[in-house]
């Protein structure tokens, strides 16, 4: 059966520790269910893929109006996470979490806490969300943000021109901040 588990460094973000079923004609995993995070009245409205080559990093990004839930279902990525919501209890607070192959598991990412991936391998991360895309509620922050303190432990990935321009926290205008 399926853990659900919240992180011990950002309040609202979940792990769901999933559990394979396997026999000699395979494998059966459940990666999601909605009644696993009833403290979002959720449906999801759109699903995505990203896949991306070892060593390739994307974000961090965050939103106001949507909630992620992130699988890998191939290779495996360094989820990197800061909590922005100025009036969270863990504000401040940054957390790397690695999955897909060898740590099967899904992450529940709340509205205000950014969010990127290192590809640690070739990987393929699926991710469900609640509202469809909006580029007005599409947000960055640098992924290396000395403030935000993410612990990547890498130093040169490869980033979009995009996530290359994010801009570190403190130049973020008050009205697009959490």
């Amino acid at each position: 059966m399926t853990e659900i588990v919240e992180s011990s460094r950002i309040s609202g973000v979940k792990i769901a520790r999933l559990k394979a079923f396997s026999d000699e004609r395979g494998r059966f995993l459940e990666t999601f269910r909605k009644d696993w995070f009833p403290e979002r009245s959720w449906e999801i409205v759109q699903t995505n893929r990203s896949d991306s080559r070892a060593g390739v990093l994307r974000g961090l990004h965050y939103h106001f109006r949507q909630v992620d839930y992130w699988y890998v279902p191939h290779g495996r990525i360094r989820v990197g996470l800061a909590d922005l919501r100025r009036a969270s209890p863990t504000a401040g607070a940054s957390e790397v979490i690695e999955i897909g192959e060898g740590n099967e598991c899904g992450v529940f990412i709340p509205c205000g806490v950014a969010h990127g991936f290192y590809a640690l391998t070739d990987a393929t991360l699926t991710y469900l969300v609640d509202n469809y895309y909006d580029g007005s509620d599409e947000f960055g922050v640098a992924w290396n943000d000395p403030d935000l303190a993410v612990p990547w432990a890498i130093s040169e990935p490869i980033l979009s021109n995009r996530d290359r321009a994010n801009p570190l926290l403190k130049r973020i205008p008050e009205s697009h901040r959490p």
